[in-house]
């Protein structure tokens, strides 16, 4: 259950609304880095299309997906966010499917209109690959960890040089992975992606499902996770890779990424 980690600050959800009430909701749950730093030129790109919330989770290592669920549904109550569709990414479309379960079994006041995963899955299909990435976080060495962000700090002035917003975050993204707490949370959230199982719940869900990739992502096999929705899933209705794109589709390609959300909420209204 959800609770106080020990030496932790006090475990919230944070969010921020952009956008007016009367536009179609758009909610993000972000990847394993827990916050909206890297989806800032999605967020620029959408204004005046959708209203958009955006949050970051709290560096805890007690919640289980369920916590997830019902702490995200109750902040988004309290910011009168009462309806909209979830963009799960990565890691964020793992809370996405327990809050859909939540509504499923009538424990959840919020209207979720549909689904989008971008860079996310159902079941991950290498589970392995998560507990392997949660083993090397444990052992590896800060100056090693501080080498690797120096790397993504190139690499992202490359790979975000189209998206002066995000761009503009990566500092603070960086800085977010040295603040106390997020590498415990990390390792944690690894550890529910390994173990969380939401095909029953994808198994039996009507609403309206989409799957957004990246043409470059080692982390998530999209093919299978394709695979997966169509034979399983019935409210399954389309995918997309964008070959431009990388892992954080919505941050590496985001107009790319908004053309393709418009068309498909567009496609069910």
């Amino acid at each position: 259950m959800a609770g106080d980690d020990a030496g932790s600050l006090t475990l919230k959800i944070r969010i921020r609304v952009h956008g007016s009430p009367a536009l179609p909701t758009l909610i993000y749950l972000p990847g394993m880095h827990g916050d909206w730093t890297l989806v800032q030129s999605f967020r620029h790109a959408l204004a005046g299309h959708f209203r958009f919330v955006e949050m970051e989770y709290p560096r805890t290592t007690t919640w289980s997906l369920e916590d997830y669920a019902r702490e995200i549904g109750n902040a988004l109550l309290a910011a009168d966010v009462s309806e909209g569709w979830l963009i799960g990414e990565s890691f964020g479309s793992q809370p996405a499917w327990a809050m859909i379960g939540s509504s499923q079994r009538g424990e959840s006041q919020l209207k979720i209109q549909g689904l989008i995963l971008a860079g996310g899955f159902v079941k991950h299909p290498w589970p392995w690959g998560a507990r392997f990435l949660r083993w090397v976080s444990r052992w590896i060495p800060s100056w090693a960890m501080r080498g690797l962000l120096r790397a993504y700090s190139t690499y992202a002035h490359f790979r975000h040089r189209d998206a002066p917003e995000t761009l503009a975050s990566v500092h603070e993204f960086v800085a977010n992975r040295f603040a106390p707490g997020d590498k415990a949370a990390l390792q944690h959230r690894y550890t529910l992606i390994a173990e969380f199982d939401p095909r029953p719940v994808a198994s039996k869900t009507q609403l309206p499902v989409f799957h957004l990739a990246g043409l470059i992502d080692p982390l998530v096999p999209s093919v299978l996770v394709r695979r997966w929705l169509k034979r399983n899933c019935p409210g399954f209705r389309e995918s997309r890779t964008i070959l431009s794109a990388d892992h954080n589709v919505l941050g590496s390609a985001p107009r790319k990424s908004l053309e393709q959300i418009l068309k498909w909420i567009g496609s069910v209204s």
